[in-house]
């Protein structure tokens, strides 16, 4: 009787309709990540062979951008808390992003590339913290998870497409590159338009503004064990504009990353919807772990992968590690804290990711340029 009544609860929840606002992020997420993943995997070797730069430089332009973006999500998602309000932190991150982006299409120097990804970067700082706290706050406690996946799930669906785009953009107008960034800017005014004609501050119970502050007191040991962990996995880890070099290396041409793009995506796509749902029926804490572990195993395989296909199969293994982890990190956090301090949590979780990536990027281009 208990398994018949635990069954009917896992589907109702699974039933439920996922809120506006929700959908609307997730959407998005969806036409942004269309932008940014048509530039994002032509980027390096956009930098290496047109601008001139080299990985060491590679390495500073995504862990500056990175920790940059790190360092204002810990500070849109305190002062979303303080004002008791999200929606203007998602739209200005979105219309900063949507502005600068679609110039690089006009770059002749590394340092302009920098300068650029550091932009897109700051606006995707402003809008993350709120963003989660939002989503989170439109979400029932047994939607969390399925919630977070949809979201990652339409993200990655962007980020899978983008590719595509640029694939058969660069069939039909070979090395235009720089027409294909600038054209990432119909994609960006598209979002701009969905949110500032749909986006809603969600009701939450008794929001009120309060006092600006960075601290981590308000929140318990196990919040702060969370972040210490997280810190410590993203130091081992390196941006994944790497992994898009070592596969040029071992035999991808430059015109084909997009599609390796795309399938890593659509991968990732699939598997955080399905997994999203899981978290909420069976906890955050396994899928955590064991995406972990396969995270390890992929990034193995990518030092000692010696042709095309093992690099495919690699990307594949490494798609799985981010569905399971990334929907069940985010409901973890709203798990952990109160309502009224989401912002701040979701803040200092981007945070300790971003601020390990700095030096977790230089020393991994370090390494690779040098051995």
């Amino acid at each position: 009787m208990d398994n018949q009544e635990d069954t009917h609860a896992e589907a109702t929840a699974a039933s439920k309709s996922l809120p506006r606002n929700v959908k609307l992020l997730a959407w998005a997420s969806c036409l942004n990540d269309i932008a940014s993943e048509t530039i994002f995997p032509l980027a390096p070797q956009f930098l290496l062979e047109t601008l001139g730069g080299d990985r060491r430089f590679l390495g500073l332009i995504e862990g500056v951008a990175d920790s940059t973006a790190s360092l204002l999500k810990l500070w849109s998602g305190a002062w979303s808390d303080a004002v008791g309000s999200r929606r203007g932190f998602v739209l200005f991150g979105y219309i900063l992003a949507a502005v600068v982006r679609p110039l690089t299409g006009a770059i002749t120097a590394p340092w302009q590339m920098l300068a650029i990804r550091t932009s897109d970067r700051i606006g995707k700082g402003i809008r993350t913290a709120p963003r989660d706290a939002m989503i989170a706050d439109s979400a029932s406690a047994d939607q969390r998870g399925r919630a977070f996946g949809f979201h990652r799930a339409m993200d990655h669906l962007g980020a899978a497409i983008g590719p595509v785009l640029a694939t058969v953009f660069l069939w039909l107008w070979p090395g235009e590159l720089r027409w294909l960034f600038a054209l990432t800017l119909i994609p960006g005014l598209m979002v701009v338009a969905l949110l500032v004609l749909g986006l809603k501050e969600p009701p939450v119970r008794s929001r009120a503004a309060k006092p600006f502050a960075f601290s981590l007191r308000p929140f318990d040991h196990s919040f702060r064990w969370f972040l210490l962990t997280i810190v410590v996995f993203t130091l081992g880890n390196s941006s994944d504009a790497f992994l898009l070099v070592r596969a040029a290396e071992v035999g991808w041409p430059t015109a084909a990353l997009p599609m390796l793009w795309f399938g890593f995506h659509l991968a990732k796509s699939a598997g955080n919807w399905a997994f999203g749902a899981q978290v909420d029926r069976r906890g955050a804490r396994r899928p955590m772990i064991l995406g972990w572990a396969i995270y390890a195993v992929a990034y193995v395989g990518f030092g000692l992968a010696g042709s095309a296909w093992q690099i495919a199969g690699c990307f594949l293994l490494y798609a799985v590690h981010y569905a399971l982890v990334e929907p069940a990190e985010k409901a973890w956090v709203a798990q952990l804290v109160d309502e009224q301090q989401r912002g701040l949590a979701y803040g200092w979780f981007n945070f300790a990711i971003g601020i390990a990536a700095l030096p977790a990027s230089l020393l991994f281009g370090w390494i690779y340029q040098t051995w």
